[in-house]
């Protein structure tokens, strides 16, 4: 006797093998506890031999439900509510249920519609950030029971998940305000959308609050091509921070500013909100409040089952928003300042900062790098340091090279591990990216007036302790300018350590590493003991550089044993006194290894005789 072609089994087939009733398997097959667990057990075992498959229609005509959920959402093409979606989907298909998608494409009026036409095809009903006006939402939200609403506040009696976006959007400000900002604009989203109205909200409480927060609104949109169109409109408020309605629109805002030549965060600072997957692949990378989106769908889900099975809601709350501290912002740019004879000069320490002050304004921030990424080889650094005038001499995770970090003691290779960042120079091979980045963990500071010390331990990319360091910052008036002393002693403490550059692995000129000054891209005239320009001081046993920047100059001096000056002026403008040349540098186990750098920072264009003069004062 031949089988019957899988696609014409039918629940009369499932009863025959089994030897049951058609009414028999019609409720296995729908769950009905009526059933003897021996019969459940045969009818399920001959519809499995058969391949049976009960037919969706005919069974939800037979239990009068679908097993379907249909799920109301402004804008498909916004990640945000991509994620909530895929945590609706996890979850009701655990529970045996499909979701059927809408879409209002951001039209308020057309909502009500959508999202009566999707009820009657399902069981209930998911609105996710819904633009209808507080009116019709009550007039609609008995109609389409039962129904939970996501990202809006509803009735007591209709269950809703929402996150407190008024909260996220302050968490922003006080991250602005905490960096000097006090002139915001903050790019409005859909004037229909809730969030939005939370935000608005907000922001006004934060003027009240923050002493001298001036906030600019400016109306905007949800998209990218709203955030890229809002550009001019920004630039002629003259504000020092940004606070985007959404990611997408920070992504615009970020490619336009791009183009127009504005630094971010140098020139401007740029948030988002809702961190979703691209924002920390942005360029730079975007600083913005995690909200978690997946979650958000299933705890919808969660809350949705429960009303309709009329139980009791035992879901727990909307997981805590959090800053994702990234490089799109930075601290207030500082406009150049004349320079007094009552400067005093002192470090402080500021949250998880610290920060080196005048009283004319910041001279220096002292870093951690705990938000580096692990690719950049995270260390602590000195960025923005600046001028008494308020010229900024440093750079940070530049677009040309996003691993230089201001001032820091940056080494390509400590046994193998990159303490540089990015990629590292295999013989042969060339510029290779591994899995080789270490990092430079501060074990405490203190601050004495005008010297900061950091004990720091060095780690390779296992986790393993490789130096331990102590770092000193002494900072003075000098020349009317002001002076930087850095002095590092490194301590092979857990065994040999052998220090390498590209240079000593075959890459010629290229015998980077050290203490490693990073400045801004602009014309630079090179001054040197050895004469002037890149090609005189490159390589050179000079005991002091010099770079000149317009009406700004900053003067590098090694007080102690000189190494070879590494430096570039095209690509980037950078420089340090190279540990390995030309070969690598060996430390035995529990050897000291001394590193100095003295800079001083004037408002003057220098020449040569005066470098070399003040260089020998020093």
């Amino acid at each position: 006797m031949g089988r019957t072609p899988k696609d014409t089994i039918t629940i009369a087939d499932v009863a025959r093998a089994a030897e049951v009733s058609r009414a028999t398997v019609s409720r296995v097959m729908n769950g009905r506890l009526s059933v003897a667990p021996e019969i459940v057990a045969r009818v399920r075992a001959a519809a499995e031999q058969l391949n049976y498959r009960p037919n969706d229609l005919a069974r939800s005509l037979s239990l009068g439900r679908t097993n379907m959920v249909a799920l109301v959402v402004p804008d498909l093409g916004n990640p945000l509510f991509q994620q909530i979606l895929r945590g609706i989907t996890n979850a009701s298909a655990a529970a045996g249920y499909k979701v059927l998608v809408a879409e209002t494409d951001e039209d308020p009026e057309a909502e009500a519609a959508i999202a009566s036409e999707a009820r009657r095809r399902c069981d209930a009903l998911i609105m996710v950030s819904p633009r209808i006006d507080e009116e019709r939402l009550l007039e609609l939200l008995p109609e389409v029971q039962p129904v939970i609403l996501v990202n809006r506040q509803g009735p007591p009696e209709v269950p809703s998940v929402v996150v407190d976006y008024g909260r996220a959007v302050r968490i922003v400000v006080d991250h602005l305000v905490g960096l000097g900002h006090r002139r915001l604009a903050f790019l409005s989203g859909p004037a229909a959308s809730s969030s939005n109205r939370l935000r608005l909200e907000a922001l006004e409480v934060a003027e009240r609050e923050i002493p001298g927060l001036d906030l600019v609104r400016l109306e905007c949109g949800r998209s990218i091509e709203d955030g890229y169109a809002a550009v001019e409109r920004v630039l002629e408020a003259q504000v020092t921070a940004v606070v985007a309605f959404n990611d997408l629109v920070a992504f615009g805002l970020l490619a336009r500013l791009n183009e127009v030549g504005v630094a971010v965060p140098a020139d401007l600072s740029v948030t988002g909100m809702d961190d979703i997957g691209l924002a920390r692949f942005a360029v730079p990378s975007l600083t913005t409040v995690r909200v978690p989106q997946k979650d958000l769908g299933e705890l919808a889900w969660q809350r949705l089952l429960a009303s309709i099975g009329g139980a009791a809601d035992g879901a727990d709350g909307v997981p805590e928003l959090r800053l994702a501290v990234r490089a799109s912002t930075g601290p207030v740019p500082q406009e150049p300042r004349p320079v007094t004879g009552d400067d005093r000069i002192g470090w402080q320490q500021q949250g998880d900062i610290f920060e080196l002050g005048s009283s004319a304004g910041l001279l220096a921030r002292y870093e951690f790098g705990r938000r580096m990424p692990q690719v950049h080889a995270p260390r602590p650094y000195l960025h923005p340091v600046r001028t008494l005038g308020g010229h900024r001499l440093t750079e940070a995770s530049p677009v040309d090279h996003r691993h230089h970090y201001g001032v820091s003691l940056a080494i390509p290779q400590v046994n193998g591990t990159s303490h540089w960042g990015a990629r590292t120079y295999i013989r042969g091979q060339g510029p290779t990216l591994l899995r080789n980045h270490g990092q430079q963990r501060s074990r405490g500071v203190t601050i004495d007036d005008r010297e900061l010390t950091d004990d720091i331990t060095w780690y390779d990319e296992q986790g393993r302790p490789q130096l331990v360091e102590r770092r000193r910052l002494t900072s003075a008036l000098a020349f009317g300018g002001w002076r930087l002393d850095w002095r590092s002693v490194l301590t092979a403490r857990y065994g040999p350590i052998q220090i390498d550059s590209p240079a000593t692995s075959g890459r010629e000129g290229a015998a980077y590493g050290g203490i490693f000054w990073r400045l801004p891209v602009a014309a630079t005239t090179v001054l040197s003991a050895d004469g002037d320009g890149l090609d005189a001081a490159f390589g050179s046993s000079s005991p002091w550089l010099a770079f000149v920047q317009g009406e700004v100059s900053l003067l590098l001096v090694q007080p102690e044993r000189v190494w070879p000056w590494f430096l570039r002026t095209e690509a980037y403008v950078g420089a340090c006194p190279a540990l390995a040349w030309d070969e690598p540098l060996v430390l035995p186990p529990n050897q000291e290894l001394s590193l100095s750098l003295t800079a001083v920072l004037l408002d003057r264009a220098l020449d040569a005789d005066e470098a070399k003069t003040l260089a020998g004062q020093l």
